[in-house]
């Protein structure tokens, strides 16, 4: 829909229509998808998730930095500490195998590599600095080009002295691209900015709300946590959706077994409504306990557990937090270097800036030179490779 005619504001962005995907609300240029290129994720837990490894696996290595004895067979036995890990790397690289091809990521043809840094509930410090020693010490094995932190050290501290710092600034001279989430604490007292994501050549990432909406109407910031560091760095450099952002559902959890079922009642006939209830009773206890309502009250309350529990399908839901803005610019920086194979980390960074588009009526200092242009981006990389864009 062209910007002069805008749809009127809804309440809720889901009343406007179906939950975007990233590819399609950031213009990204669809011939490039990360080819050849290796992003390396660190994060509490992973699942090697039917996007990522249909029709063939993209997963080069699963490593636990925390547990030396931990296996690739670890992540097929999904647990509380999987969703993150699967939601961030599938969000960058995920083919949308369970939509169809419509949820994927803009590097869908990328290699992953994933590092276990922690659990759901806790990630150390000095994990997450183990972790990206790891990647730099197998770069040059795995091809890995970028590496997404999707997650924070325990405390604020100087570049110049703190171990995770200095590590990601030498994964940097390594010939690694570090693009690490900002964080959530924009409306903490002192909004802090925590290790990797402070360090100096780390491409910190705050988020956008685009209020899952094609047209710039509206587009405002998201309550990422922004500079500057306590070495008076400007963080995040750079901006991306952060919010209604389709991710997958770990499979073989409740959570599934719930969104399978609201998707399933959601589709189907009034005349179905009490057989699907039947067949899958104690999913729901809520419904289980409404199977008698007429149709029309029973679809009200599948609609509310459709909205409140996040659900798109029975494969994915929408999610919110930096945690997700960050690998959409990871899978940007897989475009460009598949546009570009010899760019280095502070090219790829310049580029990324250079073509930010920033919004109006938004403080500089929350949103740095603005939100990624992915079709500028790669167009540039193009220009730099010495391969001017054509179609």
């Amino acid at each position: 829909m062209p910007e002069s005619a805008p749809p009127a504001p809804a309440s809720d962005p889901r009343e406007a229509g179906p939950i975007l995907p990233t590819p399609l609300r950031l213009g990204a240029d669809e011939r490039f998808r990360g080819r050849g290129v290796t992003i390396a994720f660190l994060d509490s837990g992973f699942y090697p998730h039917p996007d990522l490894v249909e029709p063939r696996t993209r997963i080069l290595r699963y490593v636990d930095v925390t547990d030396a004895r931990a296996s690739y067979s670890r992540i097929l036995r999904p647990d509380e500490s999987s969703w993150h890990g699967m939601m961030t790397s599938v969000v960058a690289c995920g083919n949308g195998t369970l939509s169809g091809g419509l949820y994927r990521g803009l590097a869908a043809e990328a290699n992953v590599v994933l590092v276990k840094v922690g659990t759901a509930r806790r990630i150390t410090h000095e994990n997450i600095r183990r972790g990206l020693e790891w990647v730099v010490k197998n770069r040059e094995r795995y091809g890995i080009r970028v590496c997404n932190v999707s997650c924070g050290g325990d405390w604020e501290a100087s570049y110049l002295f703190d171990g995770l710092s200095q590590s990601a600034e030498r994964a940097t001279r390594s010939g690694i691209l570090v693009v690490a989430a900002a964080g959530n604490l924009g409306l903490a007292p002192g909004h802090p900015v925590l290790p990797p994501a402070s360090a100096p050549s780390v491409l910190t990432v705050g988020g956008l709300d685009d209020k899952n909406r094609l047209h710039r109407e509206g587009h405002d910031i998201y309550h990422g946590s922004w500079g500057p560091t306590v070495d008076g760095l400007q963080k995040p450099e750079v901006i991306a959706p952060a919010i209604w952002l389709a991710a997958p559902i770990l499979p073989g959890t409740p959570t599934a077994a719930e969104a399978a079922l609201y998707a399933r009642l959601d589709a189907a006939r009034d005349e179905e409504l009490d057989a699907i209830l039947e067949a899958h009773a104690g999913i729901d206890a809520a419904l289980d306990a409404a199977r008698h309502l007429a149709p029309p009250l029973l679809r009200q309350l599948v609609e509310a557990r459709l909205r409140d529990n996040n659900v798109i399908s029975g494969a994915y839901k929408h999610v919110d937090g930096t945690s997700f803005a960050a690998p959409i610019v990871s899978s940007l920086a897989a475009q460009m270097l598949e546009a570009a194979p010899a760019l280095r980390p502070h090219e790829l960074k310049s580029i990324l800036v250079r073509t930010a588009r920033r919004l109006p009526r938004v403080p500089v200092d929350r949103q740095g030179w603005g939100v990624v242009e992915p079709a500028a981006a790669v167009a540039a990389a193009l220009e730099r490779a010495g391969s001017p864009p054509t179609g």
